[in-house]
């Protein structure tokens, strides 16, 4: 593209013509047809995406795929803008950073919470079931809460319940708030059991409130949830099969829902892991790299310890662009095959992200209960 002041005045003109735009930037034209991101192919491979931004100084911050990318200004104009260069299939959340303020593209009807959006590359695969939800969009909450407080875990926090399509085995969603609140899995749940591609569950939306503390490899939120929560759900009224448990998690909650298949075989024997950590050591945490430790972390040295998996069903999703999570979920994955689970391997076009994780969610979920 023509950089302002070193080309004709056709070219200023038309700057962005190349990605559908009309109008000189900066004009009532050009600002009444912006919709953005939108990628073309770009040399080489991949795509280049287009952003645009109004008004101030800010940058591009995404959730995990890039470091945060400046945007510039189109001449004297009100137009800022960036031109990303992507790779093949990826979905990911971004959002605008000026100054202090987060805010969500206004040019992107696609959002996952007040101040953030989702862009896909044209090749990301469709993601049936999950509706476009603006940031000023209020997502639906389920009637059901459960005033979960003290116990093993300490404190108090709200717990919501629900059935979809009747009710049915529970569905535990762990960073339930995330699945409340930034991405609708109500919707998305209810749609792909409309659909038949689902059967009837209960959905029930676990909050973290310490996701470090909880989600490592200790027993204590798995001794709360069978001997605490569970019996709360039993009592709530909605209705519940309590006996056939998934417990869905992504990066720690993915690996806390392995750690539970491993400690807690009773309880838990579906399970499906978007991008677990399985670099998880004791204090891998503490470290500048918490990744760089032995592949596959505690969780791989659990597994060569020969458990019997025999009765775990067990769905493994990550995202193809993370490349220094892969090894580590490779070898967990191989490992919990070895041990004789009955294992499920995907790979979804996102790096860690949870706008790339929903259609693993719904469908390793109903894979999980075949």
């Amino acid at each position: 593209m023509t950089d302002p002041g070193s080309g004709s005045a056709a070219a200023e003109e038309n700057a962005f013509a190349g990605f559908g735009l009309p109008g000189r930037p900066g004009s009532d034209e050009f600002w009444a047809a912006a919709r953005t991101p939108v990628s073309v192919p770009a040399d080489g491979g991949g795509w280049l995406t287009l952003f645009l931004w109004r008004g101030s100084p800010a940058d591009i911050g995404f959730e995990s795929w890039s470091p945060p990318i400046p945007l510039r200004r189109w001449a004297d104009t009100d137009c800022w803008y960036a031109e990303v260069r992507m790779p093949a299939r990826l979905r990911v959340t971004y959002r605008f950073l000026a100054g202090d303020a987060a805010c969500a593209d206004p040019f992107n009807p696609a959002g996952a919470g007040a101040d953030r959006s989702i862009a896909a590359t044209p090749d990301a695969p469709a993601q049936p079931h999950w509706p476009v939800i603006g940031p000023d969009d209020v997502l639906p909450l389920p009637r059901t809460r459960l005033r979960w407080a003290g116990g093993r875990l300490g404190g108090r926090r709200t717990v919501r319940v629900h059935p979809v399509g009747g009710g049915g085995p529970v569905v535990l969603l762990l960073d339930g708030d995330d699945w409340l609140h930034l991405h609708p899995a109500m919707t998305a749940f209810g749609s792909a059991v409309a659909a038949g591609e689902l059967a009837p569950v209960t959905l029930v939306f676990l909050p973290a409130k310490d996701r470090q503390a909880e989600f490592g490899c200790r027993p204590e939120l798995w001794e709360a949830v069978r001997d605490e929560l569970l019996p709360l759900v039993a009592q709530s009224g909605v209705p519940a099969d309590l006996d056939r448990l998934v417990v869905a998690g992504q990066s720690l909650g993915g690996l806390s829902a392995m750690y539970a298949a491993l400690e807690f075989p009773d309880l838990v024997s579906r399970i499906a892991c978007q991008s677990a950590s399985f670099w998880w050591t004791p204090g891998a945490m503490d470290l500048a790299d918490p990744l760089g430790g032995p592949v596959g972390g505690a969780i791989a040295a659990r597994l060569r310890r020969g458990p019997d998996l025999s009765s775990l069903r067990c769905a493994f999703d990550v995202g193809e662009h993370e490349t220094r999570m892969l090894p580590h979920c490779e070898l967990a994955e191989a490992l919990t095959e070895q041990a004789g689970a009955t294992v499920r391997v995907s790979r979804s076009a996102s790096d860690h992200d949870r706008a790339g994780w929903r259609h693993a969610l719904l469908r390793d979920v109903a894979w999980a209960l075949a």
